[in-house]
């Protein structure tokens, strides 16, 4: 690891060039350095220089520092083309959940989402070509109130129906691996909820993406820091990983990125949610209490709310 870092010192203070010459100094964003070294991707951040400067000279672009600190498994940078379109530069490590992106990207064309323009796969990198959002400010910006009409806005329009032959995966799958992990964290004694309750939420989290009554394109990770305003539009979705199944599931991440709201009244805020969007409060409660429940390993305070809300 250290001989990578070393490589990658000497790497960041050399220029990577595109048509229109020098375009920076690489430079890792704070939590992206971060990450990789926790998963021991420091070898893959010695890869960024030739991968940008490839898709620079590919798609004629002048590209940018990055945005600070960054994500956890992508750099993004601001970029131009040859006509000095504002569009962004996405180079990011392969994982599972975020392997469908552009499809889901491409797919929604713009509605409730940023613009994908071009795509380019590696072996182990995705590198995407994005509008971008401009002033870039990001939902958590506003109050929580006003988040839950453009989240509720936001799905709505993304929830469209899987074009044929799509290759999506189902909800189902990822709710599978999932389970199959807490389970593991389980038997590890890692638990704290009671034994009986835990098992009730992890068949339901199992279970309830075989009874929903449609199936849609989901965005999976729909939450104030991945909405950010936008020129073409007020709000506009960012870094989706799209799935098929049911809505319900959808609407969990923003519930639990407001933390103190579920906290007080997770009941309410379900409520006041599936009114929003249309959907059932109590099939969206019993959703919430199974992912409390799948996460409650790592988030010990989400237990308490699975007790509480947990079905009679």
């Amino acid at each position: 690891m250290r001989r990578a870092l070393g490589e990658l010192g000497k790497l960041s203070k050399r220029l990577f060039t595109g048509q229109y010459g020098a375009v920076g100094a690489l430079v890792i964003p704070q939590t992206l350095a971060r990450a990789a070294r926790l998963e021991g991707r420091d070898d893959w951040l010695v890869t960024l220089p030739p991968i940008i400067g490839q898709a620079s000279k590919q798609w004629s672009l002048t590209v940018g520092e990055p945005y600070q600190p960054g994500g956890h498994t992508a750099w993004v940078a601001p970029a131009c083309d040859g006509l000095g379109r504002p569009l962004a530069l996405k180079v990011a490590w392969w994982h599972p959940e975020a392997s469908r992106e552009a499809a889901g990207l491409g797919a929604w064309n713009g509605n409730g989402a940023v613009h994908l323009h071009a795509v380019m796969d590696l072996a182990d990198t995705a590198v995407l070509l994005l509008e971008r959002c401009e002033p870039g400010t990001p939902l958590s910006d506003i109050t929580e109130a006003e988040q839950d009409g453009v989240v509720a806005g936001l799905l709505h329009r993304l929830w469209m129906e899987p074009p044929p032959g799509h290759g999506f995966r189902p909800l189902a799958q990822m709710c599978q691996q999932w389970a199959d992990q807490f389970e593991q964290e389980a038997a590890a004694g890692h638990v704290s909820m009671d034994p009986g309750l835990a098992r009730t939420g992890i068949t339901l989290f199992r279970e309830l993406p075989a009874t929903a009554d449609r199936e849609v394109l989901l965005c999976t990770d729909l939450h104030a820091g991945n909405v950010l305003a936008a020129q073409r539009e007020p709000w506009l979705a960012i870094d989706p990983k799209p799935y098929v199944g049911d809505p319900h599931y959808d609407v969990l991440q923003h519930m639990l990125n407001c933390a103190e709201r579920l906290t007080a009244d997770p009941v309410g805020f379900a409520r006041r949610m599936a009114g929003l969007l249309g959907l059932d409060h109590q099939r969206l409660l019993l959703w919430l209490f199974a992912r409390c429940v799948q996460e409650s390993p790592g988030w010990p305070p989400l237990a308490d709310i699975g007790r509480r809300i947990a079905p009679v």
